[in-house]
């Protein structure tokens, strides 16, 4: 469909261009210097001793759980309203999830008081989720692992270039991860960071990321090694260079891009305060990234009829998230689950269109349009 307005949009222009050329011109395509920039640089940028790129979000989550030695017979707190890659990199590993609430609909993230409430002999870490880019509680996650002797990994997918207390989200747990998917504010189409202040973690997510190979082949291409040994069972998780490229340029304008968004954002907030729609975060701590921009329709409100409202305006929409203990691959463990709070709030959801590219305008085209979807 031609929206007028879309959900997302890129912020790619000649600079993109030129890197994807420039690895062309080298002709090397496989994980090398590009890629071994970009971590240096994405760490250098969050404050991480070690940023290892890969393939995707969700192998940096399936890497990260282990890397913490995770597996049959433990547990993994996580929340229900995110991604099912959250949950899924869990179970990947042998491992079941206990799912968690939220605060409540002024703020999505997971709630420490909920994780509290799921600890068991059997768990074994604590998985929390920066909805749209907005920090969960860490301190009271990070107070609350250390009390009960947690691991605590972070789903940073929304949230590069987001801060609490001038600490990058991503940096407060044990790993962080980041997705470099097409509608995120680093847009490398495919694409993913782990990071970590551990170098013992970061070794191993390095080892199992290209096959438990001791050397890659960019080091024998380089002259460092004639040959290689395999010492663990690995995944074939990397990055290649093109991505890499064009991450190297998008990090330098991510900043900038997620100030805009913020712009943008408090617009939304400010056009939207009388309007009877429900709005998360306004009341948020540290600098969040505002990746996505979710409203709460007012109870009673049919939610597709709306969404066909802003679609005949030409306006994408969508969903953030269906709870995953509701889905059908979920349902056959999980059917006990009830999770109240997350269940209404996602009833409710919908996500209007944000990007940093986006206009004033567009914007105020986008409120009217809400407002008129609710008479």
């Amino acid at each position: 469909m031609n929206w007028q307005i879309p959900l997302a949009d890129l912020d790619y222009g000649p600079a993109e261009e030129a890197a994807v050329q420039r690895v062309l011109r080298g002709k090397w395509l496989t994980m090398g210097a590009e890629t071994r920039e970009f971590e240096t640089r994405f760490a250098e940028t969050i404050g991480a001793n070690h940023a290892v790129a890969v393939s995707n979000a969700t192998v940096a989550l399936h890497l990260a759980c282990l890397a913490l030695g995770i597996g049959p017979g433990d547990e993994v707190i996580v929340p229900s309203l995110t991604f099912v890659a959250t949950a899924n990199a869990v179970r990947y590993t042998g491992a079941e999830v206990r799912f968690a609430e939220i605060h409540g609909p002024d703020d999505l993230t997971i709630s420490p008081r909920a994780i509290e409430s799921q600890i068991t002999p059997a768990t074994k870490a604590i998985m929390v989720m920066h909805y749209a880019g907005y920090p969960c509680a860490m301190q009271a996650v990070m107070a609350l692992a250390h009390r009960h002797q947690l691991a605590v990994i972070e789903d940073a997918a929304h949230s590069p270039g987001a801060f609490l207390e001038g600490k990058a989200l991503g940096t407060w747990g044990d790993v962080g991860c980041f997705s470099f998917f097409s509608n995120k504010n680093l847009s490398t189409g495919e694409g993913g960071m782990l990071v970590t202040q551990r170098d013992e973690i970061a070794e191993k997510a390095r080892l199992l990321r290209s096959h438990g190979m001791t050397t890659l082949t960019w080091d024998r291409h380089q002259g460092h090694a004639y040959s290689y040994d395999v010492v663990a069972l690995g995944y074939n998780y990397r990055m290649d260079e093109i991505r890499a490229a064009l991450g190297l340029v998008q990090l330098g304008k991510l900043l900038a891009n997620n100030a805009r968004r913020g712009e943008l954002t408090e617009r939304y907030w400010q056009g939207l305060e009388a309007s009877g729609v429900g709005l998360p975060f306004r009341d948020s701590l540290g600098t969040p990234a505002y990746h996505i921009f979710p409203i709460l329709l007012p109870d009673g409100v049919d939610r597709y009829s709306f969404i066909d409202h802003m679609r005949a305006a030409g306006i994408q929409t969508s969903i953030h998230y269906p709870p995953i203990h509701q889905f059908q691959a979920y349902q056959t463990q999980y059917a006990d689950v009830k999770l109240p709070v997350t269940e209404h709030v996602a009833q409710r959801e919908v996500t209007l269109p944000l990007y940093a590219t986006m206009t004033e305008a567009q914007v105020d085209q986008v409120i009217d349009a809400v407002k008129r979807g609710l008479q």
